[in-house]
C-alpha cells in the first residue's frame, strides 16, 4: 500500500521523536549511572586511602582497621554496608572490620601483583554476599609492597537508584512521545488542512475565470508566501491566454484580410470575359497580396521557432560590423527611394556578438528598415556599434517623429501597430519588432525603445560579446 504525503510526514516525525527521546533516555541513564558509580567508587577510595594513611602513620605496630567501638559514639555513617580488609604482599589477611565476620574479601595473586605493580585496582562481585559489592584495593605506599587496603560497599542502593531513574526516564519518554505526536498530529492537520483549502479553491479556477485569485490567509508565513506565489502564477498564465488569444484573434483577422481582398477581386475578375491588361493590373494585385501572405506567414514561423526554442545558435560568432554593413547595402535602395540617408559608426575593433549570421541579420534588416519606414524624406537613420563590458551594443536611430506616448509600452507586442501605421501610412504587419524582440531574448539579450531628445527614436540592441572565432 502507497502512502499518501501526510502519512509518511507523519511517520517520519513519530521516527524522528522517538529517535530523539532514545537517545536522550539513553544519555541521562549512562550519564546517571555513571555520576552514581563515581560516587560509590569515590568514597571507597576515600575511606581506602583513610586506612592507608593510619597504617603509615604507625609503621611499627600490627595492622588493624579502625572501626568505631561499640556503645561509645553514635552509629557512623561512613561506615555504613563498608567492608574493610587490610592483607600483606601474599594475600594473607591481617585486619578485617567487625561486619566482616569471618569472612574474607577476595585477594588474588593476579591482584596482588597488579598492586604490587602501584596499580588501584576497582571490582565488581555480583554473588560475593547476598547482595552486589563494589570492592577497591589500594596498595599502601612503600617498595617492596608490605599492606593493600581493601573496601567493599554494597551496591544494592546504587542499582536501586539506577532502577528508579529508568522507570522515571521511561515513563518521561513516553509522557513526552505521546504529548509530542498529539501535537505534531495537530499541527500537521492543521497545515495540509489550509492546504486543502488552497488546493479546493485553486480546483474552482478554470481556463475561463483566469482572474480570479486565490484568498490570501492574511500572514506572510509560508501559507501566506504559497498563495502569492501560486496568484502570482496564475496572474502569468492569465497573461499568457489574454495574449494568445489576442493574438490568435489579431493572426486571424490579418490572415483573413488579403484573403477576402484576393477573393473579391478574383470573382470580380471572373464576373464577365476582360482583355489581357485587365487580368495582368489583376494578377498584379493579387501577387501583392500573395507577397504580404507569405511575408506574414514566414513571420509567424519565425516567432512560433523561437517560442519553442528552435533557430537558436549556440556557441556562434558574429561580427556585428559586417552584419550593420550588408544590412545597409541592403536597404540603400529602398533609402535613396525615400530621400533618406544612412550611416555607420563603428570602432577599429570589430564587435563579435554570441549569435549567429542568421538571427543578427534579422534583427539588424527589421530595426533598420522599420527607422526607413517612418523617417520622412530628408531625415537620417544611423546605425552604431560598440562594445560595453560583457555586452556588444547596436544602436539605431532615425530623425523621424518618435513613437507616441501610448505605442512605448505596447511596441513590441504582436500585431501591435502604432497609430501611424494604422492610418495606412505606413505598411507593415506589426510582428517585426515581436519578432526582434524574440531573437535577442533567445540570445540571452535585451532590447530597448526610447524617444531622442532632439526628435526621432533610438532602438538599443544588447547582446552577449564573443571573441574573435
Amino acid at each position: 500500500m502507497t502512502l499518501n504525503f501526510r502519512r509518511r510526514l507523519a511517520l517520519v516525525q513519530t521516527a524522528v521523536i522517538v529517535s530523539v527521546l532514545a537517545v536522550a533516555a539513553i544519555a541521562g541513564y549512562l550519564s546517571l549511572s555513571d555520576a552514581v558509580n563515581e560516587q560509590l567508587d569515590g568514597a571507597l577510595l576515600a575511606l581506602a586511602e583513610t586506612e592507608s594513611s593510619m597504617l603509615r602513620a604507625a609503621p611499627g605496630q600490627q595492622p588493624k582497621v579502625h572501626d568505631a567501638e561499640q556503645g561509645s559514639a553514635p552509629p557512623s555513617l561512613a561506615r555504613l554496608d563498608r567492608w574493610v580488609q587490610i592483607v600483606d604482599a601474599q594475600g594473607k589477611v591481617l585486619a578485617r572490620s567487625a561486619n566482616l565476620g569471618a569472612a574474607n574479601l577476595p585477594a588474588t595473586p593476579a591482584l596482588m601483583a597488579r598492586m604490587a605493580a602501584g596499580d588501584t585496582v576497582f571490582q565488581t562481585l555480583d554473588h560475593f554476599a547476598e547482595e552486589p559489592v563494589r570492592i577497591v584495593s589500594l596498595p599502601v605506599p612503600g617498595k617492596p609492597l608490605r599492606y593493600a587496603v581493601q573496601v567493599a560497599g554494597s551496591l544494592d542502593d546504587v542499582r536501586h537508584v539506577i532502577a528508579s531513574a529508568s522507570r522515571m526516564f521511561l515513563g518521561m519518554a513516553l509522557v513526552l512521545l505521546v504529548a509530542l505526536i498529539v501535537a505534531s498530529a495537530s499541527i500537521t492537520r492543521w497545515v495540509f488542512r489550509a492546504i486543502d483549502d488552497i488546493v479546493r479553491q485553486a480546483q474552482r479556477i478554470g481556463e475561463a475565470d483566469l482572474d480570479k485569485r486565490l484568498p490570501h490567509p492574511g500572514t506572510r508565513d509560508e501559507i501566506g508566501r504559497l498563495v502569492d506565489t501560486l496568484n502570482d502564477m496564475l496572474g502569468r498564465i492569465d497573461q499568457s491566454f489574454q495574449m494568445q488569444r489576442r493574438f490568435t484573434s489579431d493572426a486571424s483577422h490579418e490572415l483573413r484580410s488579403p484573403l477576402s481582398r484576393l477573393r473579391a477581386e478574383i470573382e470580380i475578375t471572373l464576373r464577365r470575359p476582360r482583355d489581357a491588361a485587365e487580368y495582368v493590373d489583376t494578377l498584379r494585385s493579387c501577387m501583392e497580396e500573395v507577397e504580404r501572405l507569405t511575408l506574414l506567414v514566414e513571420e509567424l514561423l519565425a516567432l512560433a521557432r523561437y517560442d519553442a526554442g528552435q533557430d537558436r545558435d549556440g556557441m556562434a560568432s558574429t561580427a556585428l560590423d559586417d552584419i550593420a554593413a550588408a544590412a545597409i547595402e541592403r536597404a540603400r535602395a529602398m533609402a535613396q527611394q525615400r530621400g533618406v540617408g544612412l550611416s555607420l559608426q563603428a570602432g577599429a575593433q570589430p564587435v563579435f556578438a554570441a549569435i549567429g549570421d542568421g538571427a543578427a541579420t534579422l534583427i539588424v534588416v527589421n530595426l533598420l528598415e522599420n527607422a526607413i519606414k517612418f523617417t520622412p524624406a530628408g531625415g537620417a537613420v544611423g546605425i552604431d556599434i560598440r562594445r560595453d563590458g560583457d555586452c556588444a551594443c547596436l544602436r539605431i536611430t532615425d530623425s523621424g517623429p518618435g513613437i507616441g506616448v501610448d505605442d512605448l509600452p505596447h511596441l513590441f507586442e504582436r500585431f501591435y501597430r502604432g497609430a501611424s501605421a494604422r492610418s495606412g501610412a505606413v505598411a507593415g504587419v506589426g510582428l517585426g519588432l515581436a519578432l526582434t524582440q524574440a531573437i535577442v531574448q533567445g540570445h540571452g539579450g535585451r532590447i530597448e525603445a526610447a524617444n531622442l531628445p532632439a526628435g526621432g527614436a533610438a532602438f538599443t540592441v544588447h547582446l552577449p560579446a564573443a571573441a574573435r572565432p
